[in-house]
C-alpha cells in the first residue's frame, strides 16, 4: 500500500482524493499496489467521507515516514512554501498545482527537491489537465524552443467567446461567467491578466532554462476591451484572444509577457473557444506543436496531480530534465519585440498613415482602424503619441 498526503482540500484537493479513489484499479494495475490517501491537512474539519483523514497539524504528514508524496493544494505563497519546503526536507515528493507558488519559488525548490534526491512535479500549475509541460521538457528535448504561446486562462476566454457569439459587453459577459462558476467573486487575477501571467512565467523558465522573475512581466487583461475591436477584427478575419508569450529575442534573450492579441482566423489557436486552452510551442525541429483542453477545473487538474503522483513512484532515475537555472539576466523588455499592431484612433487615415506610413485599414466610420507594419512596442508607443488612441492591440504573426 502506496500511502500520500494531501494538503488543502478545496477544489483540487477534494478532486485528488476522487481520482485515487474512482480510478483506484487502473492507478493500482500501473503501480503495482494500491494508493491510499493517509492524511489530509485542513484549516477547518468538514464532515464527509473523509473526516477521518483530516488533521491540521502538519508534524503528523512531515513525521511519517509511510507517507512518500505529498500534493500541495493549498494555493498561494506563505503556508504553501513553508509546507512544501519541509515535506522536501523531510525527503518526500511534493505535487502540486499552485502556479504562483512555482513561479516565484519553483526554482529554489527543485534545487532543493534534487539535492533530497525527491522529485517536485508541478504539471497542472500550467494547463490543468492539459499535458504540456513532460511533452516540453522531455518529448520536445531535442528542440531548441523558439517560442512558447497560447490561451492560458479558462475564465477570459469564455468571456471573450460570448462576447464574439452574443455580441454581449465586457461586464455583461464577466457576470455571466461568474454565475456559471467559471469566474470568482474576485475575478481580478483572471481578467487582469496575473494568472496567465504566472503560467507563462513557467513555461518560459522550462523553455529557455533561465529564470523569469514575474515580477518583470507585464501582464495586461481584457477588463479594457472593447466591444467594438473584437467586432472589427471579426469582420476582417481576426479573432481577440488573452495570450501569454514567451519568445526567444534574436540576440539570444528571452522575453515574456501578458496582453490582448489579434490572431487570424485561420491559427488553430483562433477557434479555441468557451473555458478551453490551448498551447502553441515552436521548436526549430518540430515546428509549431499545439496542446489543447480543459485548463481548469476539479478532475481534469486532480488528473493532472495524480499522474505527478505516479511518476513521482514510478521514476528512477529521479527526472533531472526538469529545472532551470536561476540566472535572470538575459531577460528583455517586450516593448523591444517587433510585431505588427492594431489601432483604433478618433481621427482620419491621414492621421494614421503620417504617424505610421503605410497602415491597412480595417474600418473608416469616424474612427479608423489600422493595422501597421510590423514594429516594436516603444515605437508604436513613440509614434501613437500623436493620435487620440482608443484601442491598441497587438497582432499575432
Amino acid at each position: 500500500m502506496i500511502q500520500i498526503a494531501i494538503m488543502g482540500f478545496g477544489t483540487v484537493g477534494t478532486g485528488v482524493a476522487k481520482v485515487v479513489s474512482e480510478n483506484a484499479r487502473q492507478i493500482e494495475r500501473k503501480l503495482g499496489e494500491p494508493l491510499q490517501v493517509k492524511t489530509i491537512l485542513v484549516r477547518h474539519f468538514k464532515d464527509g467521507p473523509y473526516r477521518q483523514l483530516m488533521t491540521d497539524d502538519f508534524t503528523r504528514i512531515e513525521e511519517d515516514d509511510g507517507i512518500r508524496v505529498v500534493v500541495e493544494a493549498i494555493g498561494g505563497v506563505d503556508a504553501a512554501y513553508t509546507y512544501t519546503r519541509r515535506a522536501l526536507l523531510a525527503g518526500k515528493h511534493v505535487v502540486t498545482a499552485n502556479k504562483q507558488l512555482v513561479a516565484e519559488r519553483g526554482c529554489e525548490l527543485l534545487e532543493l527537491a534534487r539535492k533530497k534526491n525527491v522529485s517536485y512535479l508541478f504539471e497542472a500549475s500550467v494547463g490543468g489537465g492539459i499535458p504540456v509541460l513532460h511533452p516540453l521538457t522531455q518529448c520536445m528535448a531535442a528542440n531548441r524552443i523558439d517560442e512558447v504561446y497560447g490561451i492560458l486562462n479558462g475564465t477570459t476566454n469564455y468571456i471573450l467567446t460570448r462576447m464574439v457569439r452574443t455580441g454581449a459587453f465586457f461586464s455583461d459577459a464577466l457576470r455571466e461567467a461568474q454565475a456559471k462558476g467559471y469566474a470568482e467573486a474576485d475575478p481580478s487575477a483572471d481578467i487582469h491578466g496575473i494568472d496567465a501571467g504566472r503560467k507563462i512565467c513557467i513555461l518560459a523558465d522550462l523553455a529557455f532554462g533561465s529564470q523569469v522573475d514575474p515580477a518583470a512581466v507585464p501582464m495586461e487583461g481584457i477588463s479594457k476591451l472593447s466591444l467594438r475591436d473584437v467586432k472589427i477584427a471579426q469582420r476582417a478575419g481576426y479573432r481577440i484572444k488573452l495570450l501569454g508569450r514567451a519568445v526567444r529575442m534574436p540576440g539570444g534573450g528571452r522575453t515574456a509577457y501578458v496582453a490582448p492579441h489579434l490572431i487570424p482566423e485561420e491559427n488553430p489557436i483562433a477557434s479555441v473557444e468557451d473555458v478551453y486552452n490551448a498551447v502553441m510551442v515552436r521548436g526549430n525541429a518540430t515546428g509549431d506543436v499545439m496542446f489543447y483542453g480543459r485548463g481548469a477545473g476539479e478532475l481534469p487538474t486532480a488528473s493532472a496531480c495524480v499522474a505527478d503522483v505516479m511518476e513521482c513512484l514510478q521514476a528512477s532515475p529521479r527526472r533531472d530534465e526538469i529545472s532551470w537555472s536561476s540566472d535572470t539576466s538575459g531577460f528583455e523588455d517586450p516593448q523591444e519585440l517587433r510585431t505588427r499592431y492594431y489601432f483604433r484612433i478618433e481621427g482620419s487615415l491621414t492621421d494614421a498613415a503620417m504617424a505610421f506610413g503605410q497602415v491597412e485599414v480595417l474600418s473608416e466610420d469616424g474612427e479608423t482602424a489600422f493595422l501597421t507594419d510590423p514594429i516594436s512596442g516603444r515605437d508604436a508607443a513613440r509614434q501613437s503619441g500623436f493620435l487620440n488612441v482608443l484601442a491598441c492591440m497587438r497582432v499575432l504573426a
